[in-house]
């Protein structure tokens, strides 16, 4: 137990080095809470859980963390829409993790159960180029 503790300690080391009090205070405040409250939704929707998988330190600062929590708030409110019959929710119960980091432009990739998002500053994929891809 004292190991996995440890382990997840190291793992927030980098995180905080870097993060301001502005950006820790919206990471508790804003971010943890919409990937919560998205998770739920997601799960409430579709039927299933999927995991946020999110590349915290590839976020600079409130502003790139304010488009994160939209995005994240986004995506759950986009599952809620989408996920009205069964092969629906078959197709977004396929994504088991969904991987969301900070990049050049606002991206989304599926392959073997994970999806990859990237957002930029100011915008993030919609749920429609979500959607495209996992329901091939």
């Amino acid at each position: 137990m004292k190991t996995k503790m440890l382990l997840a300690l190291l793992a927030a080391v980098p995180l905080l080095a870097f993060a301001g009090k502005a950006e820790r205070d919206f990471i508790s405040k804003e971010v943890e809470p919409a990937i919560q409250a998205s998770g739920a939704q997601i799960s409430k929707s579709c039927g299933c859980a999927i995991k946020f998988d999110v590349k915290l330190e590839s976020f600079a600062d409130v502003d790139q963390l304010r488009n994160l929590r939209n995005f994240v708030r986004a995506a759950g409110d986009g599952a809620a829409g989408y996920c009205t019959d069964a092969a629906s929710k078959a197709a977004v119960c396929k994504m088991k993790t969904m991987e969301v980091s900070r990049g050049a432009s606002p991206a989304f990739k599926f392959a073997a159960g994970k999806g990859v998002v990237t957002t930029d500053v100011s915008s993030y994929p919609s749920w429609d180029m979500i959607a495209a891809q996992v329901d091939k």
